[in-house]
């Protein structure tokens, strides 16, 4: 089988679509970003792929919900035995070499309490907070952790250093051949089921996914290991992207973690002009992330949080520099933090609207794509902006959003490869 790849390489995560040989989307995956891009990158490609064959399943049979989800499982499973192996390694050093042999212990105990949440995390009609290893194992190691930890000895500090150094090996860790022996173990926990699904997961693993283009774009593009006729640029890839998931695009907004993009279109998908901001995280994911740790949230509360306001303060300033310290200085005014980001929020998409100027304006239909596009409040704010500052327009969002560039290098690849053909 025939397919095209596209990796969109972002300072935050990094995002890879597969297309068929029609130009369907068969697969995405999604990663965080590291400092090894190399490693992000094939991480990624191997998600992506791991979708597509769970696509090719969907194609076969209809009842696949507890096959994947019994896969997941596996997945995140065999990455806690490698942060186990990580901790203990570093917990058996000669640094705590005084107390090394309890300090084991409790790390043993909180990796066995981490596999029984994940159990649960991961049960029929569970809801996940994230769909990242990092972040779930990190809030219930956090958890179990401080329930463990002493004053002395063995601190709460202690053992986040612990942590914190061992994610790092499991994050940059490739698994080989994982797909097979986890879709096998997957298999046999479906019980009733397995008989029916085994011929097409059979049929599915036997299929040689045969990849006849990849291009790379995104933050960290020029870090890809690819040959340069393989790099396209974010504007490009954005705006074909956008073109791909709504035609009627004009205008292009991508608020991605490190960089804010707007983007002018032609009927074709071709781009006319664009503005960017790039030298300051303001007003980006990486803002908004900042925001979130000050506020001890997850990334994902921000925005339903925001919605929630009912008197919208004002934002001097989105200076990431300065951010922390009037956050501080309005919460201890007692304003409220609902109308405190109902505000940030606001002051984000205004930054964003100045882009939008200097590109050309908004056209007839605007597409928001990149993480923050997943924002409800974000997308709420520029709702509100665009219908003040330019009448009616259709703005278009996606649950997808975040993969626009990655799919716009796919379709680059796809292009490349019937060029060649021809």
């Amino acid at each position: 089988m025939r397919v095209f790849v596209g990796i969109d390489l972002g300072s935050t995560t990094t995002k890879a679509v597969v297309l068929d040989e029609y130009g369907e989307v068969i697969g995405r995956g999604i990663t965080n970003s590291r400092s090894n891009y190399d490693v992000a990158a094939q991480i990624v490609r191997e998600e992506a792929f791991v979708r597509t064959r769970f696509t090719l399943l969907e194609r076969r049979i209809q009842f696949i919900e507890e096959l994947e989800r019994n896969f997941r499982l596996q997945q995140h499973l065999e990455l806690l035995d490698t942060l186990r192996q990580a901790m203990l390694m570093l917990a058996g050093g000669p640094k705590h070499a005084a107390y090394a042999h309890e300090l084991t212990g409790r790390l043993d105990e909180v990796c066995n309490r981490m596999r029984e949440r994940a159990r649960a995390q991961f049960a029929p009609g569970a809801v996940r907070k994230s769909d990242f290893f990092r972040d779930l194992a990190a809030a219930d190691y956090m958890a179990l952790a401080e329930k463990t930890a002493e004053p002395k000895g063995i601190t709460f500090d202690l053992l986040c250093g612990i942590f914190d150094a061992a994610i790092l090996s499991v994050e940059n860790a490739t698994i080989e051949n994982g797909f097979e022996r986890h879709i096998r173990t997957a298999l046999a926990e479906c019980g009733g089921q397995a008989a029916a699904l085994k011929p097409a997961v059979d049929e599915v693993l036997a299929i040689d996914l045969q990849e006849l283009g990849t291009v790379g774009t995104g933050y960290g593009r020029q870090r890809l290991p690819f040959p340069k006729e393989q790099i396209r640029s974010e504007i490009l890839c954005h705006g074909l992207g956008a073109h791909a998931m709504f035609p009627g695009t004009r205008t292009v907004l991508d608020i991605g973690g490190q960089d804010t993009k707007a983007i002018q279109l032609d009927s074709e998908g071709i781009v006319t002009s664009f503005q960017m901001n790039d030298r300051c995280a303001a007003g980006c994911g990486r803002y908004l992330g900042y925001i979130a740790d000050e506020m001890n949230l997850g990334l994902h509360e921000l925005g339903p949080i925001a919605q929630q306001s009912t008197q919208r303060v004002k934002i001097n300033s989105t200076c990431t520099v300065f951010a922390g310290a009037e956050l501080r200085e309005r919460l201890s005014l007692g304003q409220a933090r609902q109308d405190i980001l109902a505000g940030l929020h606001r002051a984000i998409i205004l930054r964003a609207m100045s882009l939008l100027a200097r590109s050309g304006g908004v056209h007839e239909e605007l597409t928001f794509t990149g993480g923050v596009a997943r924002n409800p409040a974000a997308v709420a704010a520029l709702q509100e902006l665009v219908a003040e500052n330019y009448g009616a327009r259709t703005l278009n969002t996606s649950s997808d959003s975040i993969y626009t560039g990655a799919l716009g290098a796919a379709l680059f690849a796809r292009r490349a490869a019937e060029r060649m053909a021809a």
